[in-house]
């Protein structure tokens, strides 16, 4: 077993930058910098709600003043933005993400950003134990040449890709039909937290890259998400077959990036129950409720490669992928791979 890291902090600011870990009051410059990189790079703005960077900043387990660094220019303007996620239990594989306003890019800055977060991620590999592969993970948008020229230049490899999908409705989509015994209900945070959880976690044991996780600790981050001030209840639907939940599609009432268009956050249907039409039925259900309410357009992210065939279904509903978002990694310590890489019989 060997790690493959440069230890020696090799990359420099340009003279007069400084940095710093982020403070409450850098939610809203963080978001014009999200926003002048991405109508640069996909036309478009990446986040439009500044309350969902304030609710990952507030996630269990991450801390915005050692996890995330920010580069300013001299004039005081937010140059540069990188976050590390290790809150995955063990963190083989942290996530990493990062941001160059284009006025300052081919300065460095890109190179000594993700410089920091790789050295930020080794922090965390005393929580992975002995044996098991360690491997940061970063992405971008499949037309972003210059952060893929960065990531290429400093041993990241290509190793997925996932797609936003949409639907643009003109009309009602065809009814929902359940499968007999199938009867839908609506969230109720009192009572289904954690039953939803756990049905939830079952959906995705066979999803590419699911670790499983400690249950109070991933419970906590399920509430901090799907309960914060952000969401409806009545647009999380459950699948229910008697008191057992069968399947599950948890939207949310618009996208962070377009308030004009509908999430579905998280649609799955736990493997006793699947190929009966349940996953198809949900997705029908929540786009009609999202035209019901006057909204005409519904998104969500779906992993290209998806093992349980979700890319057909949504296909077959009626979406269409919008853009395309490439996965890199870089193995830093060679080992077991614990994440799931393919279906599991």
């Amino acid at each position: 077993m060997k790690i493959f890291f440069q230890e020696n902090f090799q990359a420099t600011l340009p003279e007069g930058f400084t940095v710093r870990g982020a403070q409450p009051e850098d939610v809203e410059p963080a978001l014009e910098l999200f926003n002048a990189w991405a109508l640069a790079v996909i036309q478009e703005n990446e986040i439009t709600d500044a309350n969902a960077i304030r609710n990952e900043w507030n996630s269990p387990g991450f801390d915005p003043g050692s996890d995330i660094r920010l580069v300013f220019a001299p004039n005081g303007e937010m140059a540069g933005y990188i976050e590390v996620w290790t809150t995955v239990k063990p963190p083989v594989h942290p996530w990493i993400w990062g941001r160059v306003h284009p006025d300052y890019e081919d300065m460095g800055i890109g190179t000594w950003l993700l410089q920091w977060a790789e050295m930020r991620s080794l922090k965390a590999l005393q929580e992975v134990p002995e044996g098991l592969r360690f491997a940061p993970r970063v992405g971008t948008y499949r037309q972003a040449e210059k952060p893929k020229r960065l990531f290429a230049d400093m041993g990241y490899y290509h190793i997925r890709s996932s797609y936003t999908m949409l639907i643009e409705m003109e009309g009602p989509v065809p009814d929902a039909e359940f499968p007999e015994g199938i009867t839908l209900r609506t969230y109720n945070a009192q009572t289904d937290a954690a039953a939803t959880y756990r049905a939830v976690e079952d959906s995705f044991l066979d999803h590419f890259g699911f670790v499983k996780q400690p249950f109070e600790e991933a419970l906590k981050r399920f509430r901090h998400f799907w309960e914060d001030e952000g969401s409806d209840p009545t647009l999380m639907f459950l699948a229910m077959e008697g008191e057992e939940i069968a399947g599950i599609n948890l939207c949310r009432p618009y996208s962070i990036d377009d308030p004009q268009m509908g999430w579905v956050g998280t649609l799955g249907v736990r493997r006793a129950w699947r190929k009966r039409g349940i996953g198809l039925a949900l997705l029908r259900h929540s786009f009609n409720e999202f035209y019901r309410r006057g909204q005409r357009k519904v998104g969500l992210g779906v992993d290209a490669q998806n093992l349980t065939g979700a890319l057909r279904l949504y296909e077959s509903a009626g979406m269409h992928v919008h853009r395309v978002f490439d996965l890199y990694e870089k193995e830093l310590r060679s080992g077991t791979e614990i994440s799931v890489q393919s279906l599991q019989e």
